[in-house]
C-alpha cells in the first residue's frame, strides 16, 4: 500500500428539519495511514459546511473496512447548540464536552443498593436518594 492524501467524502445527505439538522454518511480514504482523529474530521468538515462552532457537529458509528485504508461513519451537524442538547443522548454529549456526565464511585452504587433493599415504594426511592421532579 502506499501512502497518500486523506480523501473524505460524503453521501446520503439530506436536511432534517424535524431534528433540526444536517446529516449524511461520511467516507474517509486514507490509504497507508490510520485513521483521522475526530478533532481533524470535525475541523474538514466544519470548513466544507461553514459550520462557526464545531460543538454543533457529531460523529458517531466509525467503522475502519478490513484492511484498512477506508472508514465509514455517520455525521449530524445541529443548527444549534440548544437542538443538540434536546435530541442527542447523554453519552454524546458528554463526549463532545458539553455536558458533563457525574460518575459515582463503585463503592458508592453498591452502597446505595443494598440501602435500598431495605425499603418497598415510596421509602425504597427516597433511600436511593431520587430528587422529586
Amino acid at each position: 500500500m502506499t501512502k497518500g492524501k486523506v480523501t473524505i467524502k460524503t453521501r446520503k445527505y439530506f436536511t432534517n428539519r424535524l431534528l433540526a439538522r444536517k446529516q449524511f454518511v461520511v467516507d474517509i480514504l486514507h490509504p497507508g495511514q490510520a485513521q483521522l482523529s475526530g478533532a481533524q474530521l470535525k475541523e474538514k468538515l466544519s470548513e466544507v459546511y461553514k459550520v462557526t462552532d464545531q460543538q454543533k457537529i457529531f460523529l458517531t458509528g466509525f467503522k475502519t473496512k478490513f484492511g484498512g485504508g477506508k472508514t465509514t461513519g455517520f455525521c449530524a451537524i445541529y443548527d444549534t447548540l440548544t437542538d443538540a442538547k434536546k435530541i442527542e443522548p447523554k453519552f454524546r454529549l458528554a463526549r463532545n464536552k458539553i455536558v458533563e456526565v457525574k460518575k459515582d464511585g463503585r463503592r458508592l452504587k453498591k452502597e446505595k443498593k443494598n440501602r435500598a433493599k431495605k425499603f418497598r415504594g415510596k421509602e425504597k426511592t427516597k433511600a436511593l436518594g431520587a430528587s422529586k421532579k
